[in-house]
This record gives C-alpha cells, structure tokens and sequence, in this order.
C-alpha cells in the first residue's frame, strides 16, 4: 500500500514582513485525526505562521500541501477546501446576532439543509449560543464570544480546524471548558485540529504532537508528554525547574 500522505504538510516555509524573517525553514505536518499544538513565546512567529496557513499572509518560499495537493493562495478557497482558523482575539461581528455570526461561517456553502444540520451541532456542542441566538454579538462574554468563534469555524464543516490562541483573556474555568470542548472536537467527531497556544502546560497535555517554535524556527517537536517531561521546555515554557 502507498503511504499515506500528511493532511497539512509544510516544508522549509519562509516567511517575510519587509526585510525582517518571521519563518525561517519551518517545516511540520498535521496527520488525519491528530491534536497538534505549537507553543512558543511572544514573537516566535506562531500567529504568522496560521496567516500564511489560511492565505491571509504569503510566503517567500517552500512549499504547504493540503489533502496532498498545493495550498491554494486565496483565503476563501483555503476555507472552501477545508481548512478554517479561529483567529487571535475572536474577531466575532460585534453587530450582528449569533445566529447571523454563525451563518457568515456557512459562506462557502450552498445546501440549507445542511447548514440547519450543522447548526445544531455547534448548538448541541455550546448550548449556550442557542439560548443567546439573538442576541448581538458584540454583548457577550468573552467566553460566549470565544464559544462563537469556534462554532462559527465549525460552520465551514472544516476538514482542519485551527486555533490561534484559544484561551487568551479567558477565565480559567473558561478555559478548561473550551479545551474540553476541543479534546471532544478531536475524539468523538474525529476533527483535526492544529492549536497555538501561550498556556503550554495546557497545549502539551491535550495534544498528541507538538512543535516548538523559537523566533521564526521550530526548535524541538515530539510528542506531548515528551516534551511535557523535556527539561528544556518546562523550565522555559513551563516555569519548572527540576
């Protein structure tokens, strides 16, 4: 049998903002079904690199394959071929209802029926935007909001979902739900998923593989526990010193 190709396969990606590199040969792959986390500090480059990812930043050069054909360039038919971002900060519609934001990540779809089918999946997953439908977006709690750029994403029916930061300016309770609701994402309904996330500790125990990201190149990759249990990684992203 032939190998089975990566999802997401990026190779020696090179990425510039004027004459300053962000992304300097990154190169890591994302397997049908996998949990994948990208810690880093400020400035690494990981929010560059889930730009370049979803066409909203091009590269200089390498190479990013998808179900094993080239990226496509443009951002709309990145999400039309399957891969949605939940960006940094949310960036929900503020004046628009929850049933309005929802929708608007339906944009690349055609079949209503469908639509009504996934909407109340993302219902069945956040009872809590049912309940607020009307209401505007811009109302909200930042976790609400956070529970409506997920399920917004989740619109698009994505084939690779991806995080930027998810629990940024969440409550802790908050956050453990959404990660809850990112490990049910993966294991009951077999979504792939690839994350950046400040909060390591949290990233490396949810995820099956991991990549460290240093100043626009990847540093170390393994597993989560091995990097978990990486004397290099808890004492810089971790804060534990053995």
């Amino acid at each position: 049998m032939p190998e089975q190709l990566p999802l997401l396969d990026v190779r020696e990606l090179v990425v510039h903002y004027g004459g300053i590199c962000a992304l300097d040969r990154v190169s890591l792959h994302v397997e049908q079904g996998e949990i994948v986390a990208v810690i880093g500090a400020n400035g690494a480059g990981k929010s560059t690199l889930m730009k370049t990812l979803v066409g909203a930043k091009a590269y200089t050069s390498g190479t990013i394959t998808f179900k094993g054909e080239p990226l496509k360039k443009e951002a709309h038919q990145v999400v039309k071929d399957g891969i949605t971002l939940v960006p940094e900060g949310r960036r929900i519609f503020a004046p628009l209802s929850v049933r309005e934001n929802l929708m608007v990540g339906a944009y690349t779809r055609s079949n209503r029926q469908e639509m009504e089918r996934t909407l109340a999946e993302v219902f069945d997953l956040f009872p809590r935007l049912k309940e607020r439908l009307h209401q505007r977006g811009g109302t909200l709690s930042g976790g609400e909001q956070q529970m409506l750029a997920v399920g917004r994403a989740l619109m698009s029916q994505p084939k690779l979902l991806m995080l930027d930061e998810p629990s940024l300016g969440l409550a802790p309770i908050v956050i453990d739900a959404m990660f809850e609701t990112i490990t049910r994402l993966n294991r009951q309904m077999g979504l792939t998923i690839l994350l950046v996330e400040q909060n390591a500790s949290l990233a490396l125990e949810m995820c099956h593989r991991a990549y460290v990201l240093k100043t626009g190149q990847i540093a170390m990759e393994g597993t989560g526990k091995e990097l978990l249990e990486d004397p290099r990684v808890r004492k810089t992203y971790l804060g534990i010193t053995d």
